[in-house]
């Protein structure tokens, strides 16, 4: 190759290199704008509502509480879950607290497919299906909030049965699968030997969750 060549190559890669850097810092100055406008408008709606508090006066402070929770820690259908929880032996703050970490109470589908309040998969949808001995499943039917915790209930109830009330472990597996959470010791499974980080930070969070749950909502939920 002549110098020339080389040079025009060596110019040429610097320029792609370039090029890819420039791609992979106007990507990540794009994530961190979404993420601040996201911030923003998280506190504008709190101040927002600080401020309708103010208005009706220093007496409303519980009332505030009670309208700030709504938007962070929403509850809705408190009476399919209590019923289902009731039905199948399942703690009410559990469910509510998955469906927080899944979906927020907000009905959607995700990019794998995962469908509704409770994100339930056409695979784990199939699995429920098979279980319940059921026949007339069709996918679509987990947009209605009754199905789809119904069904989630159910897959937690397996799970919890399956791996003896460890509750680490039904739900890594609600988020990971029975295969991996095999793998990180079934039964005994624990939090700090949950091979995905993912899955952790998942279990943490509706660990968490579930107390902010019980803490809050106890009478809503029928908790003792």
């Amino acid at each position: 190759m002549s110098p020339d060549a080389s040079t025009r190559r060596a110019r040429s890669n610097s320029h792609a290199s370039s090029k890819r850097s420039r791609a992979r810092r106007q990507a990540a100055a794009h994530k961190r704008r979404k993420l601040s406008r996201v911030r923003r408008a998280v506190v504008i709606g709190i101040s927002l509502l600080v401020g309708l508090a103010i208005g009706y006066g220093v007496a409303n402070r519980d009332e505030l509480g009670e309208t700030i929770r709504e938007v962070t820690l929403p509850l809705r259908h408190d009476d399919i879950i209590r019923q289902q929880a009731d039905e199948k032996d399942v703690p009410a703050d559990l469910i509510a607290a998955v469906i927080h970490v899944e979906s927020k109470f907000r009905d959607q589908t995700s990019h794998a497919g995962a469908r509704g309040l409770m994100q339930i998969t056409p695979a784990t949808a199939a699995e429920i299906e098979k279980l319940s001995g059921g026949e007339t499943f069709e996918f679509g039917d987990l947009a209605d909030p009754d199905i789809n915790i119904r069904y989630g209930t159910f897959y937690l109830d397996y799970l919890l049965e399956l791996y003896d009330d460890n509750e680490v472990a039904a739900i890594a597996a609600y988020n990971a699968g029975p295969t991996a959470v095999a793998e990180w010791g079934g039964a005994g499974t624990e939090l700090e030997g949950i091979g995905f980080q993912e899955t952790r930070d998942y279990v943490e969070k509706v660990l968490d969750k579930r107390e902010e749950y019980r803490e809050h909502y106890a009478d809503a939920l029928g908790l003792d």
